[in-house]
């Protein structure tokens, strides 16, 4: 795996996650996703800053250049494709798809992307919902729209009744909470309810219910029915 890994590559594709759940993309905040030392993201960043592909601002968030953020399109756009090739051509288990993904976006070539492009049916999103950005830069127009809204935006202490659109990364990652999603039958497109009281969030779905942990009620995002 470490072979296959380009750590610029993953770090931009940090930043793009944490801006596209709408989380402040801070150094910290990179620790923590990559399971790496200050020190290293602080050395990573600052390598980056002089390679013109971030900048770090005032609040200490991370912002990436045009240049940055060319690449990071680039690559989120090649794991995304990935995933739909491991799931609607390959087959392979949805529990398998990220990480597997995740191997695939450092070393797809640009000709191996068009390929896939011309081979799938829908390109638009993910099999998590996630939109697959920077399609027009492969001649392909298709807007980069985040669906519905977050189930932490959503108001406490009313039940409701919703669509699930959106799977964010980090929850994918998450083996304890996606497993009890994917048990419980809930993935994009599933019928729920959502209750959110007492910093507690809910999912139900049928008769099985899930508990979110708060701190990833960002990572899902829903269309109320």
């Amino acid at each position: 795996m470490k072979d296959l890994v380009d750590t610029t590559e993953m770090y931009l594709r940090t930043i793009y996650e944490l801006e596209e759940e709408g989380v402040t993309p801070l150094r910290a905040r990179i620790a923590e996703r990559l399971e790496q030392s200050g020190p290293t993201v602080s050395q990573t960043v600052a390598r980056m800053e002089r390679d013109g592909l971030v900048v770090v601002a005032p609040d200490r968030s991370l912002q990436m250049t045009d240049k940055g953020r060319r690449l990071a399109t680039a690559v989120m756009r090649k794991h995304r494709l990935a995933e739909l090739l491991l799931t609607d051509i390959i087959g392979l288990d949805i529990h398998r798809v990220h990480a597997e993904a995740c191997r695939w976006e450092h070393v797809m070539s640009d000709e191996v992307e068009q390929c896939l492009v011309s081979k799938l049916d829908n390109i638009e999103r993910s099999p998590f919902g996630n939109p697959i950005p920077g399609l027009s830069d492969l001649g392909i127009e298709s807007p980069d729209i985040l669906p519905g809204k977050r189930i932490i935006d959503l108001p406490e202490d009313t039940p409701i009744k919703a669509r699930v659109v959106q799977i964010n990364e980090i929850l994918q990652v998450d083996d304890k909470q996606f497993n009890a999603l994917s048990s419980a039958g809930i993935m994009v497109g599933s019928d729920i309810e959502v209750s959110h009281h007492n910093g507690v969030v809910q999912l139900l779905h049928k008769d099985n219910a899930v508990e979110l942990d708060e701190d990833l009620s960002h990572a899902i995002r829903i269309e109320e029915r």
